[in-house]
């Protein structure tokens, strides 16, 4: 059942800030990934061993997804997946900020029914069940009703408000915000401190999996820069870019840009 592995993602999610926060400020083994797929740090690796015994100790009939192991195409038999970012903005972990977070999910065929998302530094788990809402700290949260795109509040990088991904090359008068960790900015608009987010370029899913449905459980729509629904564990384990806000002005956002 979706709550039983909430509680199971909530405990991992828990542990998770432990051993990570007992990095900060010491040695992090930094390494570049091969491909320039970005840094991994000692606390990412050790953070997603933990997960892997924990987690799969108590599903084994799961499959696995994580940025920090090796994908293989067991997962894709699986009724049930895991879908964890151990670190979700490592950079910033580097550079002693504290907007990293752990991103922990269950789908199953396709769809997230158990997600959280653990920000240690700030003290902020959002969580959600299918069907049973989504909760900031154990209080419930939802997105914002603004309908109007002009004046929203939009969490994205800049590369986003370039002329060229807007109708007419006209970019809206919106105002403009960005976390590095696209977990946190998912949560962010969740949690009605920003209106909506978007990223336009392919997402991994284990970015995005949690935020995912902690959106839907708080009234939010989400979906791909194309508006069709978001779906998990797929070969390549990407999407098309990420759109996310309430319904009114989700249909808004996505008729203001050109569909690629």
């Amino acid at each position: 059942m979706p709550g039983s592995d909430l509680a199971l993602l909530i405990e991992a999610a828990q542990e998770a800030g432990r051993i990570a926060t007992a990095f900060v400020g010491g040695p992090l083994d930094m390494q570049d990934k091969p491909g320039g797929a970005g840094p991994v740090t000692a606390a990412d690796l050790a953070v997603n061993a933990m997960l892997v015994k924990q987690l799969r100790a108590a599903r084994p009939d799961y499959g696995w997804l994580s940025e920090e192991t090796e994908d293989t195409a067991a997962r894709l038999g699986a009724e049930r997946v895991f879908i964890v970012d151990p670190i979700d903005g490592t950079r910033s972990f580097i550079e002693g900020n504290d907007s990293w977070a752990h991103s922990l999910a269950v789908v199953e065929r396709g769809v997230v029914i158990a997600a959280a998302i653990y920000l240690p530094m700030r003290d902020k788990l959002y969580t959600a069940a299918a069907g049973q809402g989504a909760t900031l700290n154990g209080v419930p949260i939802h997105a914002t009703a603004r309908a109007d795109l002009e004046g929203a509040s939009i969490l994205a990088a800049k590369p986003n408000y370039a002329p060229e991904h807007w109708q007419g090359g006209r970019v809206p008068e919106v105002t403009r915000a960005f976390r590095p960790s696209l977990a946190y900015r998912l949560s962010l608009v969740a949690e009605g401190r920003y209106d909506a987010m978007m990223t336009l370029r392919p997402s991994w899913e284990w970015d995005i999996a949690a935020g995912d449905l902690i959106l839907r459980e708080a009234g939010a729509t989400t979906s791909d820069r194309r508006a069709r629904p978001l779906l998990f564990n797929n070969p390549v384990p990407m999407v098309n870019g990420v759109l996310a806000a309430n319904p009114v002005l989700h249909s808004a956002l996505h008729a203001a840009l050109v569909q690629g």
